[in-house]
């Protein structure tokens, strides 16, 4: 029988399953709830992002790409978009910040007042997009692609207002975006040998390496022991299902589900650890028997390391 693979949860619903899984009285679950509603309102601006970049036409040829990350020995950086053109690169920087913005040029600072008017100070976008330009342009270099490199800050609430703005015609609001690239891109000499783009997405898309996301748990200091262990029913919330005869029974409701233990393994690399024992499978989801748990673990196409009576299961590595 084909195992089946596994991932991690998705940042957002993983911060909200750790939530469930605290006591409600612990000092972290109103931190994590602000950090749920920030990371949603950043995928939710990724997306008007991307909304609006159909908007941009162009009679020459160019390519798009989403969520590039791309990594040099220890350097490594994340890219929420990169336009591909025969002028020039241009590295797409989403920002969920709303308020009224400054960009300070005699201090450095930059710094927003929200809508209670409390003025947050918050670290310069531009330095964040220089970086990944440099780092861009040295891993063009490397690959021998002679292509410039240029990047775009997009400001993606619908709430948001510059007061004070650089000069520079590198950031915009997300409804600007299509007028600013094109803007960028005349910038750029159109070369008498243009590079071969689809042969610089395919490296790009063959370089790629996700972002291997470090456990919630040791991300928010938050102990394996605070958090409360069993699998959780679909159907009324509660934890706890019950193994009984090759499915799972939650025993307040009665729900059976046979494959309760997919998502609890899921969400155990996501919250936990990013490696299980099958004594910590069994403490995790409630099952008594070693022999039940190694058959359990085994349909899933997981990497193993150790002894084999001490095997250490973890995720495999998405193959580039």
């Amino acid at each position: 029988m084909e195992k089946e693979c596994l991932d991690l949860l998705c940042t957002e619903d993983a911060i909200g399953f750790l939530i469930g899984r605290l006591p409600n009285a612990h000092p972290q679950r109103h931190y994590l709830a602000g950090e749920q509603r920030q990371i949603a309102a950043g995928v939710r601006g990724e997306d008007r992002m991307r909304k609006h970049f159909v908007e941009f036409h162009s009679h020459e040829e160019f390519h798009v790409l989403w969520d590039v990350s791309l990594e040099m020995d220890d350097w490594k950086i994340q890219m929420d978009g990169l336009l591909l053109t025969e002028r020039c690169a241009i590295i797409m920087d989403s920002k969920n910040i709303s308020g009224k913005i400054h960009f300070d040029e005699q201090t450095g600072e930059f710094y927003r007042f929200d809508d209670e008017n409390v003025k947050n100070v918050m670290k310069d976008p531009r330095i964040q997009l220089n970086k990944n330009i440099r780092f861009l342009s040295a891993w063009f270099q490397l690959k021998k692609i002679k292509l410039p490199v240029s990047g775009l800050i997009i400001f993606t609430p619908k709430s948001c207002e510059f007061i004070v703005r650089p000069k520079s015609k590198h950031i915009c609001k997300v409804y600007q975006m299509p007028e600013y690239l094109l803007q960028i891109l005349k910038a750029f000499p159109l070369e008498a040998e243009p590079p071969k783009l689809p042969k610089i997405k395919k490296q790009l898309i063959s370089a790629n390496s996700p972002y291997l996301r470090t456990p919630l748990c040791s991300k928010y200091y938050i102990g394996a022991n605070e958090i409360r262990r069993g699998i959780q029913c679909t159907e009324c919330q509660k934890y706890g299902m019950k193994r009984i005869k090759k499915s799972w029974q939650c025993p307040d409701c009665g729900h059976r589900d046979r494959q309760a233990h997919k998502f609890a393994l899921r969400e155990y690399f996501s919250l936990i650890d990013t490696h299980i024992t099958n004594q910590a499978f069994r403490e995790w989801c409630g099952v008594e028997s070693s022999s039940v748990a190694k058959r359990l673990l085994a349909q899933f196409d997981l990497e193993t390391s150790g002894e084999s009576k001490a095997w250490k299961y973890s995720l495999k590595k998405k193959e580039k």
